[in-house]
C-alpha cells in the first residue's frame, strides 16, 4: 500500500460522505458513497478481493473524500460526481432512447400526433409508451374511430380520410369547438383506461342501428369494435385499477447485479429494460445509486408508483426519488416484483458466460499484455496509421482502444500538412508531434501505450518526437504485417525485439482489432479526401464552372453517381447553361 494511502486512511473520519479514486494520472476513475466513511474505504485496501475489484484497486494510487451530513445527501452527491467526471468503474447509464408519447393538439382544429418531446403547449399528453409498437397501433385505432383531422395544414378541398369517414373536414365544412371538444374528451377517457366503456356504447350503438335496419352505420360500429379488441385487448391486463407503475427487481451473482424494470401502464406489462454491470458495494446501495441515475435522464417518466423490493430503503429513495414508492407486501404488486427478480436472475445466469468471454477478450488480454511487456497494465492504447497512393492526399488517423475496446468519440483523423511526396516517417513525426503537442497542452488523457502500424523506422521516428521533442515518456509499441497484410509481430524496447505472443492467444486476437480498426479508419478518411478532391478538380476543368455553379451542382445532387444518371434539362433546370451541361456530361462519362 502506497504512504500517501496509509496517511489519509488514518484521517477518515467516522461520517457520511463521498469518496473519489484516483489513478496514477490524477484521472477519478471511481465514485463511491459511505454511511461511514471510514470503514467503506478502508475496506478497499484490507482483505481479498475478486477479479474486478482487485482491478480498481491496482488502480488507486490516490483518493479524495467530501463528508456530507446525512445519507441522502452523500447519495444526491454521488449522482452529480458520477455525471461530472463520468469514471470508468462506474455505472453510465448511457441510453440515450426517447418514450413516445401520444398528443391531442391544442389547436382550433385539434389532430392526434406521436411524439417524444413533451412542451408546454397546452397540449394533452399520454403515456409514456416503452414500447414504440404499442404507441402507433392505438394511434392508428383512435384516428379510424375519432375523425379529427390527418393533414398538417388545411387543403382547398376533403381528401380520401372524409371518404372513409375518418375526417370532419374542417377544410370546407364549420365543425363547433363543442363537437371537438366531445371527441377530445373520448379519447381521453379512451386513453386513461376507459376503452372498455367505449366499447360497450358502441356496441349498443351497432345493435340498435342493426335494429333500425341500418346496416352500413352497424357495420362501421362493428369494424371499429373489431379494432378496439385487436390492438387493446391482446395484451395481459396485470393490474385492474389502471395505474401507471414501475416494477423494480434485481439479482446479483458473482459481483455483478442485473435489474430488470416492468412498465405497467394502463393496468397492461407492456414492456420491460434490462440493465447487467458490474458493482464494487454492496447492492442496497448499488441499486439506490442505480435507480437515481435512471430517473435522473429525461428519457424516464416517473409513473405515479413506484414498487421495489423488500431489501430496498423504502424512505431513502423516496427522498431521493420525490415520488410514491410501495414495498409491496403480497397480492398482485408482490407478484410483479417477484416476477421482476425472477427476470433479473434468469438473465443473469443466461449472460455469465457472456460476460467471461468477453472480459477474457477485453480486460484480461490487456492485462496479460501488460504482463508481457513488462509495463503498467495499457487501459488505454492509441494506435496510428498512415494512408496514401504514392504520396497524394496523405492522410492519417489515430483509434483509441479502453480496456481493450474500441472509444469512437475519441478517434482522429489528419490531413498530412507539411510532407511533400510519399514520406511515411515523416507522415508519423507529423501526426504524432500534432496529437501530443494538444495533449500536453490541453491536459488530456496520457495513453499507456501507444501503437504504431509499421516497423522499425516507423517506431523510431515517433520514439525521436515523443523523447526529444516533446519529452514524453510512454510505452511504444510497432505493428508489423506479413505480405498478405495480416498482422504478423508485436516490436517493443528499446533497442526493439519481437515480443513472442501465441497466434491463437487473446492477446494477439486483441492486437489484430487494433491494427485491422485503425487501418480501417485511415483508408476510410483517404478515400473520402480522394473521392472528394477528384471531384473537385473534374468540375474545375470545365469552363464556365465556378465556384457559386460547384456548390450549386453539389448542394442538388450530392454525389458524382448521381451526376452520371442525370439527363440534360435536370442540369439545365438548376441553371446550368446547355454547352457547359453538356461538356459535364462528357467529361462524366469519360
Amino acid at each position: 500500500m502506497k504512504d500517501i494511502i496509509k496517511q489519509k486512511l488514518t484521517l477518515l473520519p467516522d461520517q457520511p460522505g463521498c469518496y473519489l479514486m484516483k489513478d496514477r494520472q490524477g484521472t477519478i476513475i471511481y465514485v463511491g458513497k459511505a454511511k461511514v466513511l471510514k470503514n467503506r474505504v478502508r475496506s478497499y485496501f484490507t482483505g481479498s478481493h475478486d477479479g474486478k475489484t482487485l482491478r480498481l484497486v491496482n488502480e488507486i494510487e490516490d483518493f479524495e473524500y467530501i463528508v456530507t451530513s446525512s445519507n441522502i445527501e452523500a447519495l444526491l452527491l454521488e449522482l452529480n460526481l458520477i455525471k461530472k467526471h463520468d469514471p470508468k468503474y462506474n455505472i453510465m447509464l448511457r441510453d440515450d432512447k426517447t418514450y413516445p408519447f401520444i398528443k391531442i393538439t391544442a389547436e382550433r382544429h385539434p389532430k392526434l400526433i406521436i411524439t417524444r418531446k413533451v412542451k408546454k403547449d397546452k397540449g394533452k399528453y399520454f403515456g409514456p409508451y416503452p414500447n414504440v409498437q404499442a404507441a402507433n397501433e392505438t394511434k392508428k385505432l383512435l384516428d379510424r374511430i375519432y375523425p379529427l383531422r390527418k393533414c398538417s395544414t388545411l387543403p382547398d378541398r376533403v381528401c380520401l380520410y372524409y371518404h372513409l369517414g375518418q375526417c370532419l373536414a374542417p377544410c370546407v365544412n364549420d365543425v363547433s369547438e363543442e363537437q371537438y371538444k366531445q371527441i377530445v374528451d373520448e379519447i381521453t377517457r379512451f386513453l386513461n383506461g376507459g376503452y372498455k366503456e367505449i366499447k360497450k356504447e358502441l356496441t349498443e350503438k351497432m345493435t340498435k342501428a342493426a335494429e333500425e335496419l341500418d346496416f352500413e352505420r352497424a357495420k362501421e360500429y362493428r369494424d371499429k369494435i373489431v379494432h378496439i379488441e385487436t390492438t387493446m385487448e391482446k395484451q395481459k391486463i396485470t393490474m385492474t385499477d389502471f395505474t401507471d407503475r414501475d416494477v423494480f427487481g434485481y439479482a446479483v451473482d458473482k459481483g455483478w447485479m442485473c435489474v430488470q424494470v416492468f412498465f405497467v401502464r394502463q393496468g397492461k406489462l407492456i414492456e420491460r429494460d434490462v440493465s447487467m454491470f458490474p458493482i464494487y458495494n454492496e447492492p442496497d446501495e448499488e441499486i439506490l445509486t442505480f435507480l437515481g441515475q435512471f430517473y435522473s435522464k429525461a428519457n424516464h417518466f416517473k409513473p405515479n408508483e413506484i414498487l421495489i423490493q423488500e431489501d430496498i430503503d423504502q424512505e431513502l429513495t423516496e427522498q431521493l426519488l420525490q415520488a410514491k414508492v410501495i414495498k409491496p407486501q403480497r397480492g398482485q404488486k408482490k407478484d410483479l416484483v417477484r416476477l421482476a427478480i425472477k427476470n433479473a436472475k434468469i438473465a443473469l445466469n443466461e449472460k455469465f458466460s457472456l460476460i467471461e468471454r468477453d472480459e477474457e477478450r477485453t480486460v484480461k488480454a490487456v492485462e496479460n499484455l501488460g504482463k508481457f511487456l513488462g509495463i503498467f497494465t495499457p487501459h488505454r492504447i492509441e494506435a496510428f496509421d498512415n494512408s496514401n497512393i504514392q504520396g497524394t492526399d496523405p492522410v492519417s488517423a489515430m483509434v483509441v482502444f479502453i480496456d481493450g475496446k474500441p472509444y469512437k468519440k475519441e478517434y482522429r483523423k489528419y490531413k498530412i500538412k507539411t510532407v511533400k511526396g510519399p514520406d511515411d516517417y515523416e507522415s508519423m513525426r507529423e501526426v504524432v508531434r500534432r496529437r501530443y503537442s494538444r495533449v500536453l497542452k490541453e491536459e488530456l488523457p496520457i495513453p499507456d501505450l501507444i501503437m504504431i502500424d509499421g516497423g522499425k523506422g516507423h517506431v523510431e521516428a515517433v520514439r525521436d518526437v515523443l523523447e526529444n521533442e516533446l519529452g514524453l515518456d510512454i510505452p511504444l509499441s510497432g505493428l508489423v504485417k506479413d505480405d498478405k497484410h495480416r498482422t504478423s509481430q508485436l516490436l517493443y524496447g528499446n533497442p526493439l525485439e519481437i515480443i513472442p505472443l501465441a497466434r491463437n492467444s487473446q492477446e494477439f486476437y486483441l492486437l489484430q482489432r487494433i491494427q485491422d480498426e485503425v487501418h480501417r479508419f485511415a483508408i476510410t478518411f483517404h478515400r473520402q479526401i480522394r473521392g472528394k478532391g477528384a471531384f473537385q478538380s473534374l468540375l474545375d476543368e470545365i469552363p464556365g464552372i465556378g465556384e457559386k455553379r460547384k456548390k450549386l451542382l453539389l448542394k442538388h445532387f450530392g454525389s458524382v453517381k448521381k451526376m452520371k444518371e442525370a439527363e440534360l434539362n435536370q442540369f439545365t433546370e438548376i441553371g446550368i447553361p446547355q454547352p457547359v451541361a453538356e461538356e459535364l456530361i462528357q467529361k462524366l462519362q469519360e
